[in-house]
């Protein structure tokens, strides 16, 4: 099973100064700064997933690469523009459209060279045709069912456009390798569209529209998919990332899958911030005074003294980095944040939580290289240089639990 990383620029400056918070004046982002394959020993994908929305944009908005960085990956292409043999066994790169930058959409916004010329034009391995998402989840309604005339017509669109793809790029004589789309409402609906997808020609094919779904919605969906699906078949799962479920998903004919979910925990998520082997950790929320909207509010109309406010934050600080030392006490640490959090937030008591972080020091057990050498830095829920790092950590220990669940289905099928 091939781990995919959907880029989004997300890096981070190895000239940063934690103590500081200071960084090098002449830092150039797309030269200077590293990327988790870069920044770890053994890279925590197997390959990156390039949407033509984050590079290019659409009509009427721009992606998050600027003008510059997205004449530089076409002109370099995409191999020397990540870095891919930096260090490592060569990754894989996969390019798709985007298609959530315009669910809302009569109708897709990029033709199919477009997309073609993106995918030959960047040099990737994988492209991906162009589709139009169905977020429905209906079992029950059928083809013929009135209320399924939208997700009918989106799926409708995807499959054109599949055709489409597929002869241009036999035309072009393109060198990557061109996977169809299946979209559906349910599990008889995705079988429809890939077997449709099958005449065509298409042997790789990838499951859009699964994202809100249930891990048993998914399973249900790939077990009728099996009904139509080719020996030499392989699926794709879009924005998927349920590590436990991957060997029972091998099994229905899944190679492959992409997800920033373990990644974007690291700061979107209330709690499960932190992954070790077994189980997740808060982060502990030290926000910078001059960058929390809420206590910049509260200084601004006098209700606190900035004064106060930067000295709560620099105790906090300091204690954790003596806590990492073996200098204080937990409680002592704990007491701080709670101080610091009843000015910024003044809602939420994470005491208990942030007792069990500082507790078990799960950083010290971790032997990715940005534990080893951050410390308590790691668990530092501050701005984005430690949020990320603390992402590339979650990718680490995601790419671990995958490469267990895969031994233990190699050992399964040995038995077998």
């Amino acid at each position: 099973m091939k781990f995919f990383f959907p880029d989004s620029q997300d890096q981070v400056d190895p000239s940063f100064d934690f103590i500081t918070e200071e960084r090098d004046p002449f830092r150039v982002r797309q030269r200077d700064d590293l990327y988790a394959h870069e920044v770890l020993t053994e890279a925590p994908f197997d390959g990156i997933l390039v949407s033509k929305a984050i590079v290019d944009g659409q009509a009427g908005s721009a992606g998050k690469y600027t003008g510059a960085q997205r004449h530089r990956l076409y002109r370099e292409g995409a191999e020397r523009f990540f870095r891919l043999n930096h260090g490592h066994t060569p990754l894989k790169i996969m390019g798709d459209c985007g298609a959530f930058s315009y669910v809302a959409e009569e109708y897709p916004p990029y033709t199919v060279d477009d997309v073609i010329d993106f995918y030959d034009g960047c040099g990737f391995h994988y492209g991906i045709a162009v589709d139009h998402v169905i977020f429905q989840y209906e079992p029950k309604v059928s083809r013929d069912d009135e209320r399924a005339s939208e997700w009918r017509r989106r799926q409708e669109i995807t499959i054109e456009l599949a055709e489409q793809f597929w002869q241009r790029c036999k035309a072009r004589r393109v060198d990557f390798t061109p996977l169809g789309v299946a979209q559906g409402w349910s599990p008889q609906s995705y079988a429809d569209a890939v077997a449709a997808l099958q005449r065509m020609g298409y042997r790789r094919i990838a499951l859009g529209g699964m994202v809100p779904l249930k891990t048993h919605e998914i399973l249900a969906c790939l077990a009728g998919i099996d009904d139509v699906r080719e020996a030499a078949t392989q699926l794709h799962l879009l924005g998927i990332s349920r590590c436990e479920d991957v060997p029972t998903f091998s099994r229905h004919g899944v190679t492959s899958f992409d997800s920033t979910a373990p990644f974007r925990q690291a700061f979107k998520d209330d709690r499960d911030n932190y992954h070790a082997s077994s189980r997740t950790y808060i982060a502990l929320r030290v926000p910078q005074v001059d960058g929390n909207a809420k206590l910049k509010a509260r200084i601004r109309s006098g209700e606190i003294s900035q004064a106060q406010a930067l000295k709560l934050e620099r105790t906090a600080l300091s204690l954790l980095r003596q806590y990492d030392d073996d200098k204080v006490d937990v409680e002592l640490v704990v007491e701080a944040l709670a101080d610091y959090s009843a000015v910024w937030d003044g809602k939420s008591d994470r005491s208990s939580q942030y007792r069990e972080t500082l507790t078990d020091r799960p950083w010290r057990d971790c032997s990715c290289d940005l534990c080893k050498a951050l410390g308590i830095e790691i668990m530092v829920f501050r701005g984005a240089e430690r949020n990320k790092r603390r992402g590339f950590h979650n990718l680490y220990v995601f790419e671990q639990r995958l490469r267990a669940n895969k031994e233990g289905t190699l050992r399964d099928q040995d038995r077998d």
